[in-house]
C-alpha cells in the first residue's frame, strides 16, 4: 500500500500541497484530477521522492520516502512515467528500457535486454527496439517510457500527465496500453485531465483544488450526484465536458 497522511509541500511561499491523506491499496486504479496548478504533478513527485516533503508523511509498502534508506526501497517498488519522455536520447529503446534493472536490480544485461524486448512486443514496439528516441514518434517514445517502469517490476505505477504532450491518434495509442495493464491488475495513480478515461478504467477518483484534497471517492461517485454536490468537482466537470 502507498499511504500518504498529513502531506503538505510549499514552493517559497506558495503551498501546493496542503493536507493530503490518501491510501492506494494493491490493485486498485486511482486517478488524480483537478485543474492545472492543483498540485497533482508534486503528488507524484512527493511519492517518488523527486520533491521533498515540509511536513506529513508517505510509505510504500512501509518505507518511509522522506528516509534516504527506505526511499531506494521505495523506488524498488514503484516505477513513474513522466509527460515529456525523459528518455536517454544516446541509448536505444532496449538499453534504455534495461538501464535501471542492470544498475538498480543487478540483473544481468542479457537478461535484462531479453526483458525489453519482451515488453517492447507486449506494446507493438518489437520493430523499433534498437532505434533511439530521435527516430521514434512521441507515442513511441512514451510507450518505451511505459515498458522502462515496467521492466522493474513495480508494484506501483505512477503516471504523470502521460498524454498531455501527445496529439489525438497518439493518445489513443498510449491509453490502449494503460487501459490494457489495468485489466490485468496493475496498481496504478494516474494523473490527467483525460476524464472520460480515468472514468473507465478507474476504482477511485482523487480531486485536487488549490493543494487541497476535495473528494476521494469510488469511481461512480464521483461521477454521480454525490459527486456533483460538492460545488468545484460539478464546476471542474461542467467546464471540463464542454472543452
Amino acid at each position: 500500500m502507498i499511504g500518504i497522511t498529513g502531506l503538505r509541500k510549499s514552493f517559497g511561499a506558495a503551498t501546493v500541497l496542503n493536507g493530503i491523506d490518501l491510501e492506494i491499496r494493491q490493485g486498485e486504479v486511482v486517478s488524480v484530477l483537478g485543474s492545472s496548478g492543483s498540485g497533482k504533478s508534486t503528488l507524484i513527485r512527493c511519492i517518488n521522492g523527486l520533491e521533498k516533503i515540509d511536513a506529513g508523511r508517505i510509505t510504500v509498502d512501509g518505507f518511509d520516502v522522506s528516509k534516504p534508506r527506505d526511499l531506494a526501497e521505495a523506488r524498488k517498488r514503484s516505477g513513474t512515467v513522466f509527460q515529456l519522455f525523459n528518455l536517454y536520447p544516446h541509448m536505444t529503446a532496449v538499453q534504455n528500457i534495461a538501464l535501471a534493472p542492470v544498475e538498480v536490480l543487478k540483473v544481468p544485461r542479457k537478461e535484462a535486454e531479453a526483458e525489453a524486448r519482451r515488453l517492447l512486443q507486449q506494446v507493438g514496439l518489437s520493430e523499433r527496439a534498437d532505434a533511439y528516441p530521435a527516430q521514434l514518434s512521441g507515442g513511441q517514445r512514451q510507450r518505451v517510457g511505459i515498458c522502462r517502469a515496467l521492466a522493474m517490476k513495480p508494484s506501483y505505477l505512477l503516471l504523470d500527465e502521460v498524454t498531455s504532450a501527445l496529439d489525438p491518434e497518439m493518445t489513443a495509442e498510449v491509453l490502449s496500453i494503460l487501459a490494457n495493464l489495468a485489466k490485468g491488475g496493475t496498481t496504478m495513480v494516474f494523473v490527467t485531465h483525460e476524464i472520460e478515461f480515468a472514468r473507465s478504467i478507474s476504482s477511485r477518483i482523487a480531486f485536487l483544488d488549490k493543494g487541497q484534497m476535495i473528494a476521494d471517492l469510488p469511481t461512480e461517485e464521483f461521477f454521480s450526484d454525490k459527486g456533483m454536490a460538492l460545488p468545484r468537482v460539478a464546476q471542474f466537470l461542467s467546464k471540463m465536458r464542454k472543452d
